[in-house]
């Protein structure tokens, strides 16, 4: 597992325990706040990741059994793909290519979200740029027996992104939230990453 340890990385990480200093994360929560703020270079995520008790195992336990991991466009997949090949190697799916045409009054992102929910409803769902499909998936939810292993909610922007996470927040399913109108590819694609790295080393 050397390839996760590259020393440019180890020394940013270190860069950023010293600018952090103390804080009131747990270990693993803070290794998924580090990853994040190494791929944005903005301190602010450490206040602005939100765990759901329960979250990181079960993204963990749900990693090790290889269920799929659902992202919402290819920025997100290409982030995560050489995490996945270096680790756990589960199936990485893009919502948005399941979905050649949109279906009335949904966007293609959100057709091919509910299409993945449709036939993998316990995969793990990372969501970084669409907040239309995180609305949707939220709204399925509640009619659905099985529900995914973990949610990474992080869309970025000004429409429907304060409401998708919202509704993000009202589930029960196991979650990581980054509140407000920050997030994005980068930080989704980085929860995934430090994830990843987590259930591999618990193998």
């Amino acid at each position: 597992m050397s390839e996760l340890n590259h020393p440019i990385l180890t020394q940013s990480f270190a860069a950023i325990d010293r600018e952090v200093g103390d804080h009131s994360l747990n270990e693993a929560e803070y290794a998924i706040a580090r990853r994040v703020i190494h791929s944005t270079a903005d301190f602010d995520f450490l206040h602005l990741l939100q765990f759901s008790p329960g979250a990181i195992s079960s993204g963990i336990n749900a990693l090790q059994q290889g269920v799929p991991i659902v992202v919402d466009v290819s920025m997100v997949e290409r982030g995560i793909v050489g995490m996945v090949a270096k680790t756990t190697q589960n199936p990485v799916m893009i919502a948005v290519d399941r979905a050649p045409v949109a279906e009335g009054g949904k966007t293609r992102t959100e057709t091919g979200l509910l299409r993945c929910f449709e036939q993998y409803p316990e995969a793990i769902y990372a969501i970084g740029n669409a907040p239309t499909a995180l609305l949707a998936l939220c709204a399925e939810l509640p009619h659905s027996t099985f529900q995914p292993a973990l949610i990474i909610g992080a869309p970025v922007g000004f429409i429907s992104v304060l409401e998708a996470k919202q509704a993000l927040k009202n589930t029960p399913v196991p979650q990581i939230r980054v509140e407000g109108r920050k997030g994005g590819s980068p930080v989704a694609a980085a929860i995934v990453n430090a994830l990843l790295v987590l259930a591999s080393e618990q193998m």
